[in-house]
């Protein structure tokens, strides 16, 4: 997998959703004026999401209501506790401090208006989104109807109107007598920030007419935007905070940034690099082969079985191709480079073989070496096996 792409998902983590400390708001970048917000004509259709609080803006939406207008910081803070020692869910927490306000909703805007303080340079950086055709999704925890108020207070209606907001809904009083969360999922969490993308990128892929792949990018903080940091293909985390934290710890490719002119720089280098290696076409050059592989298996809602042209080089194993599902996908004997050229390779065609299914199912939580490993001896399997064998194995349609 490429520098800029998240690789691997995190094994045995309690994920800390809990809201973060805000962060002091950094300085615009010295780097703004060699930004653009022009067309650069590149091809490849590409898609951000971003986190909203710690991300976009500095401090915490949650946290400006729930200490002014609710249970108050004290209480917030040992309720953050129990979600990050595993005591209650995020969903049961976040429905206590929701619970808490007893405040009408313009009130409680009031103290967000002059509490809350965006990231320098994300108006310019948005502004170049659309200039560029690229949807500008904030993905979030929170509460809907709040950050649409927010967006539109900072960055007028109609720029506003041009960022869809994916998080859960709200049911609150006209006299701030209850605020009652209407969750996105029934999780734990309450919205499943992987599984918006994912829906995201299907609805996205299915409108391609030559199996092009958009590429994907999430921007956050915080270590509870990892679910969705693993169906990116590029990430970008905030310098200092705990995403990058947990990045560096746990070895995650990733991108640092302090402002959004930072974001908007690498973009366009990504963008260019793209346009001339692939043409706009194909796989992205940069790409994340375990969480593509997972969309196009769990996209489907019902699973045909693909033609499989047999490979031809299996005296030469391990370097083997396989085409069909995989796409061709070049194994060398040493792993890094197999890594490597699995992510350049691999291009999933439709529609997806149960087998694939079911191996996918048990190595998704494996590390990128193992998974080589384990294709590895699946393609030594079906180049061994007799005809019959191999249609057993993948199915009855075989070339």
């Amino acid at each position: 997998m490429s520098s800029s792409a998240v690789s691997a998902s995190p094994n045995n983590v309690l994920l800390d959703a809990s809201p973060r400390n805000s962060p002091k708001v950094p300085k615009s970048s010295l780097n703004v004026s060699a930004t653009t917000s022009e067309n650069i004509g590149t091809k490849r259709k590409i898609i951000c999401f971003s986190d909203f609080d710690g991300t976009i803006f500095m401090q915490d939406t949650g946290h400006v209501l729930f200490d002014n207008h609710g249970c108050g910081s004290k209480r917030r803070e040992e309720l953050d506790e129990q979600i990050k020692s595993g005591q209650r869910s995020f969903r049961e927490v976040s429905e206590e401090m929701w619970g808490s306000l007893h405040v009408p909703f313009d009130d409680g805007f009031n103290v967000m208006k002059t509490t809350l303080e965006i990231d320098p340079d994300f108006q310019k950086f948005h502004n170049f989104c659309i200039d560029n055709d690229i949807p500008f999704n904030v993905i979030s925890a929170g509460l809907k109807p709040i950050l649409r108020r927010v967006l539109d207070q900072f960055l007028g209606e109609e720029e506003s109107s041009h960022i869809e907001i994916v998080a859960n809904d709200a049911d609150i009083k006209d006299d701030g007598s209850e605020w009652k969360p209407i969750w996105l999922h029934d999780t734990e969490l309450g919205h499943d920030k992987a599984a918006s993308i994912n829906e995201y990128r299907s609805s996205v892929s299915k409108e391609s007419k030559d199996s092009t792949i958009p590429m994907i990018i999430f921007i956050g903080d915080g270590v509870s935007d990892l679910p969705a940091a693993r169906e990116a293909d590029v990430l970008f985390a905030r310098k200092g905070l705990r995403l990058e934290e947990y990045c560096v710890r746990n070895k995650i490719a990733y991108i640092p940034f302090e402002t959004f002119t930072d974001i908007q720089l690498e973009v366009v280098k990504i963008m260019k690099e793209d346009q001339e290696k692939t043409d706009g076409i194909g796989m992205p050059v940069k790409f994340n082969p375990r969480a593509n592989m997972w969309r196009r298996v769990s996209s489907k809602k019902t699973v045909h079985h693909p033609s499989f042209s047999p490979a031809t080089t299996a005296p030469n194993f391990p370097r083997a191709k396989v085409h069909g599902w995989l796409g061709a996908v070049e194994l060398a004997t040493d792993t890094e480079k197999a890594t490597q050229e699995a992510a350049q390779a691999l291009e999933p065609l439709e529609p997806v073989p149960p087998v694939m299914i079911l191996l996918w199912q048990v190595f998704a939580n494996s590390d990128p070496a193992q998974d080589i490993l384990h294709l590895m001896v699946c393609i030594l399997l079906v180049q061994c096996g007799t005809l019959e064998g191999k249609k057993r194995f993948l199915g009855p349609s075989l070339n």
